[in-house]
């Protein structure tokens, strides 16, 4: 669980995660996304820095973790971009459906724009994990 090959593919992930975020949910969906929040006030003006860098290598560590085993040593680019959409259908799309109907966070036309941001992130997000593993194939995992 805790291999060379997990621990520096969580490192990079986590690397995306925060730097990714920030350039698909703030620069690029924050003013898509701004005209389709339900509660004004909602967002903090500054982040939690300590605590957004350590979920995003929670994410990360999961994230690589879960892709090894769902992969079992067969690592390519194809294989980390289906991993990466599967789990932002879960996340983005499945979550936000129900976010939607129990929260007054986004409107369904938010939703959907957020859904498909995440599908950007976790499909980045698995394609950088596969590369992590498949350069380092060659080690023990």
């Amino acid at each position: 669980m805790f291999s060379k090959n997990n621990l520096i593919s969580t490192v990079v992930a986590t690397l995306w995660a925060f730097f990714g975020g920030y350039l698909l949910w703030d620069i690029i969906g924050g003013s898509l996304l701004e005209s389709h929040k339900v509660t004004a006030g909602l967002m903090r003006s500054t982040p939690d820095y300590f605590h957004l860098i350590l979920g995003c290598f929670i994410v990360a560590l999961v994230f690589s973790i879960v892709y090894s085993k769902w992969t079992r040593g067969q690592h390519s680019i194809s294989q980390g971009a289906e991993f990466g959409l599967w789990i932002s259908i879960l996340f983005g799309l499945g979550n936000g459906l129900i976010d939607y109907s129990t929260a007054n966070i986004l409107d369904i036309t938010g939703t959907l724009i957020n859904a498909v941001l995440f599908v950007v992130y976790y499909v980045i997000m698995g394609i950088i994990v596969s590369l992590v593993y498949n350069k380092l194939s060659g080690a023990k995992e």
